[in-house]
């Protein structure tokens, strides 16, 4: 029996391009000699897929549970037997049904321990709201699932981690979420993940303002004077190194952010757009704070290129990547806090 860790692999919209992605990054056969991919959807639907983007050679090995995955095959679970209609680039009610399906089964075998970790191929946040899931995007439909107390969506790439305060809200409404015990909650999620997930045990974060110039001293708005400030001296108090607020504009366009482990945002396009551009389809979606692993590419259904063999796989395969190291990541982490002493060595060494 393999010891290779097992990776779920749920397969988003069908008629967007998370298929094509997962294939492309499963063909090249090198990624079998660090995990096993085990993908949960239907063998017609990944064939459609290949053909409709050219991609010839490759094919899955059927199986029906986790336990009888091949080690050195892309392995896939056919989480419904019926013929569906396809129609690519289209956001209809029948994407969203079996992209649910998909998602509901690997995180079953998830919770049950039958794989290591999951990654999640795009959705489309609306067709897929149903009865079991009634959530603004994977990251809440997780939370619920594994009943954690509190998650943070962790924007991650080689040079940049970017994490946010508030996520799938209204830009209307973010003001009012900003609270400073809801930043304290993401930085200490930020600072535990940064060490336990990702091995930086002295980890630096930079916290961005909400407003223009982060307030201007309270003349362009007082959240940054009366809310973020306190919560960064708040959290340096409780032992997290963290600095800010930093205007967001400055911050990014003068290269401050390559001095820092993490930066915390406070809303989603104020830390992905950055994000975005700086990891140059490179990205990984992350969700800290919850008891499974779960990462997604950095992108979404792309409905404009589906079956034009456009999507590039590079964001789902450092997607799959991130989320084996950091399964072996918290193993490594759990083994030595059994063990104080060996514990105590590594970090000496690490320091």
């Amino acid at each position: 029996m393999s010891d290779k860790l097992k990776v779920g692999i749920s397969i988003g919209d069908i008629n967007g391009i998370g298929m094509e992605v997962i294939i492309k990054s499963l063909a090249d056969n090198r990624v079998l000699d660090y995990f096993t991919p085990i993908v949960y959807g239907n063998t017609k639907n990944a064939s459609f897929h290949r053909k409709a983007n050219n991609i010839n050679d490759f094919s899955f090995n059927v199986i029906n549970q986790p336990e009888q995955a091949h080690s050195k095959r892309p392995n896939m679970i056919n989480v419904w037997q019926e013929d569906v209609k396809i129609t690519l680039g289209e956001e209809n009610e029948i994407g969203g049904k079996y992209a649910f399906l998909s998602l509901e089964r690997a995180v079953e075998d998830l919770h049950a321990g039958k794989i290591d970790a999951l990654v999640t191929a795009p959705i489309n946040k609306h067709n897929i709201q149903r009865e079991g899931f009634q959530f603004p995007g994977h990251t809440e439909y997780l939370q619920s699932k594994t009943g954690a107390d509190d998650v943070l969506m962790f924007m991650v790439s080689d040079d940049l981690r970017v994490g946010v305060v508030t996520g799938h809200i209204p830009v209307k409404d973010i003001a009012t979420h900003i609270t400073q015990e809801g930043i304290l909650k993401k930085l200490h999620l930020m600072h535990k993940s940064l060490k336990n997930d990702f091995w930086i045990q002295k980890p630096r974060i930079a916290v961005l303002g909400l407003n223009p110039h982060a307030g201007d001293n309270g003349i362009i708005g007082t959240e940054d004077l009366e809310i973020i400030r306190p919560a960064v001296e708040q959290a340096n108090e409780q032992g997290i190194f963290c600095f800010g607020p930093y205007p967001a504009d400055g911050f990014f366009a003068s290269d401050t952010y390559t001095k820092f482990d993490a930066v915390l945002a406070m809303y989603h396009d104020q830390g992905l757009i950055p994000f975005k551009h700086i990891a140059q389809r490179k990205g990984v979606n992350y969700t800290a704070g919850l008891p499974i692993v779960r990462t997604s590419p950095d992108h979404g259904t792309g409905f404009d290129i589906a079956g034009k063999d456009m999507a590039s796989p590079d964001s789902f395969l450092e997607a799959m990547f991130l989320a084996l190291h950091i399964v072996k990541n918290r193993r490594e982490q759990a083994e030595l806090s059994a063990n104080p002493l060996g514990f105590r060595r590594l970090s000496k060494d690490r320091d």
